[in-house]
This record gives C-alpha cells, structure tokens and sequence, in this order.
C-alpha cells in the first residue's frame, strides 16, 4: 500500500549537538558487557599545548543519534587546571572519535 504500512519508522534522533565541539583523545576500558568507561582525556588548549584530564566524574550516560549517526554521550565533571567543568563527552561509535562540548 501507499501510506508506509510495512516499513520500518527511522529510529529517534537527538538532532544535532549545541556548542562547539572539541577533538579529544580518549583512553576507555570496555568492560566484559560493552560498556564504555571513558579513563583519561588528552585535549589541545588554545596555546597549542597538549592538556591530559585523568580526574573524570561521569554523572550519566545516554545513547543518542545524531543526524541518524549513534553516538554515546558522557554528561561529566572534569578537573581541568584545577577547575570543575561540566562538559559532555560524546563517542561516535561508527567514525570510532571523541569529541568534547564544554557548558
């Protein structure tokens, strides 16, 4: 028939991200279930310097997809030059990179 009976409905998307994204490197361990557990960022300041994030606390996480691309979204604090900072760390899963929004 002509009105989609049959057919699968797209999955629910997130839309896209706010804010401005940051390329991150991202050491996780990958538990024996699938879980993603992010251990330590490397982030380039805006000196150019190589910045290393150990302290990281994760509040929540949640998979989404944006523009239909899945993704796992860290909601976390991170101890960066001696501050608290919320941020959100985000893993595209099918381009395998981390990426970084600050609030």
């Amino acid at each position: 028939m002509a009105f989609g009976i049959g057919s699968n409905p797209p999955a629910a998307d997130a839309g896209g991200v706010r804010g401005t994204q940051k390329k991150v490197a991202c050491e996780c361990w990958f538990t024996s279930t699938g879980k993603v557990m992010p251990l330590m960022l490397k982030i380039e300041d805006e000196n150019g310097e190589i910045r290393t994030i150990r302290e990281i606390t994760i509040h929540a996480q949640e998979k989404k997809r944006y523009a239909g691309i899945p993704s796992l979204e860290y909601d976390c604090t991170l101890v960066l030059q001696g501050r608290c900072v919320r941020a959100w760390l985000i893993y595209y899963q099918s381009e395998n990179r981390w990426v970084i929004n600050f609030r």
